[in-house]
């Protein structure tokens, strides 16, 4: 074969393994917006067009828990030392509500950004982070309804992500999740791992010091009557719903009466049928 015929099929050769080989992620622009979704299929950064969130001064029943939750987002935005945080506790109370509202308080000068990962690709977090190291910005990663079932080991990754190794954490990371479990890992789970374990204790204490990583927790608890209806209200005044004071009370107990619960979520639920039925939108 003449050397002419050898280089062409070299050329060839190499074509065909660049079209085989997976394109080379672009550079993610951080600047073009205040809150992304990162998939990992893609291993993408999607920006949010527009943040599905209520401003903090809406947010009723939680006073406690938005103060710390603030102060905490305050701190880390300005630099200063600040803790991975974990809302737990009753659903529909807010959680993921107030990491939202607290990162639109505090992003107006667009240096803070929210990054959400989902719950199935939380194996991958330490690949996120280091992305995350390289940019100028600060960033709130934030996990919704995180929790591990059966033989799953992704929290393993999350462990080590939170610990940061040998590198440690990126400084310019804070890591936000929301669970209704106090631990992460259902209690049944660990002990049904435990019981075959050598060491029955080693295997409990190490699932459970997963949430030990965590500097904060901040819990959320069922609302009683009154913060039901302060939240019910709040969303009237806000949204200026011309309706009296009576018809709102007594519709509101009723609505909650018929979901068997009383809670921030419900409340808002109650609040988007009443507008939708006086002909307004929310």
């Amino acid at each position: 074969m003449k050397k002419k015929d050898i280089t062409a099929c070299l050329l060839r050769l190499t074509e065909a393994v660049e079209r085989l080989a997976p394109p080379l992620a672009s550079k993610p622009n951080f600047s073009s917006a205040e809150a992304f979704i990162w998939r990992r299929l893609s291993q993408g950064f999607h920006p949010v067009v527009r943040i599905n969130r209520v401003e903090l001064a809406l947010l009723k029943g939680i006073q406690q828990q938005s103060d710390i939750l603030f102060n905490n987002t305050q701190r880390f935005a300005q630099g200063l030392s600040a803790n991975n945080a974990l809302l737990w506790g009753a659903k529909g109370m807010g959680k993921s509500s107030l990491i939202k509202a607290v990162h639109g308080a505090l992003s107006d000068a667009g240096a803070l950004k929210l990054i959400e990962i989902h719950r199935e690709d939380i194996d991958a977090l330490p690949d996120l982070l280091f992305t995350l190291s390289q940019a100028p910005f600060r960033f709130i990663v934030f996990c919704d309804d995180l929790s591990f079932e059966g033989s799953e080991t992704s929290y393993k990754a999350l462990k080590s992500a939170l610990d940061g190794g040998v590198e440690g954490r990126p400084k310019n990371v804070i890591f936000y999740a929301t669970t209704n479990r106090r631990h992460l890992i259902a209690r049944n789970i660990m002990e049904n791992e435990s019981a075959t374990a050598i060491n029955p204790d080693e295997v409990i204490d190490e699932k459970v010091s997963l949430s030990d990583r965590f500097g904060l927790w901040i819990g959320f608890h069922n609302c009683s009557q009154d913060d039901y209806l302060l939240m019910v209200f709040s969303y009237v005044n806000h949204y200026k719903l011309n309706v009296s004071s009576e018809h709102v009370r007594s519709k509101a107990l009723e609505w909650s009466v018929t979901r068997g619960a009383r809670s921030g979520r419900v409340a808002w639920q109650f609040i988007c049928d009443l507008a939708g039925r006086l002909g307004q939108s929310v």
